[in-house]
């Protein structure tokens, strides 16, 4: 079972994304973008999205899969940045996970990516000029 169905098969998670990020002793850690389900109780209350959820669903993993699967860090994001045809678009998140963009309105303890990221500087790289905004 990979990491994303496990942290799916939890009651309070509505979607989620896994992605890679370079890790000085790991090479790669695994980083979880996770959308919470309307009707759950962590949606009425935007500080339960905090150690409490974030442990639950770590635990979660290492039940379903095993300790190596253990993500290192969680963000609760409102929505997933998805393509036209309804694909997650797992390059952007991985750029906000390496660190290569700048997270804009995230509280990792208590709330959600509304807007996910824009780039760090004014092409972020790509020759972009202008800010990604992915909140739809």
């Amino acid at each position: 079972m990979e990491v994303e169905s496990a942290l799916v098969d939890h009651p309070a998670v509505a979607e989620a994304a896994v992605v890679g990020r370079s890790h000085e002793l790991k090479g790669t850690a695994i980083v979880a973008f996770v959308t919470i389900k309307d009707g759950h109780p962590a949606t009425k209350d935007a500080g339960s999205f905090g150690p409490g959820l974030m442990d639950d669903l770590k635990e979660h993993v290492v039940k379903k899969i095993g300790k190596i699967a253990r993500p290192d860090e969680i963000l609760f994001t409102a929505d997933l940045p998805k393509t036209r045809s309804g694909k997650i678009m797992r390059r952007l998140l991985r750029d906000i996970a390496e660190g290569g963009l700048e997270v804009v309105s995230a509280v990792k303890l208590g709330g959600t990516l509304a807007s996910l990221a824009k780039p760090c500087c004014n092409c972020g790289g790509r020759g972009s000029h202008a800010s990604v905004d992915v909140s739809g």
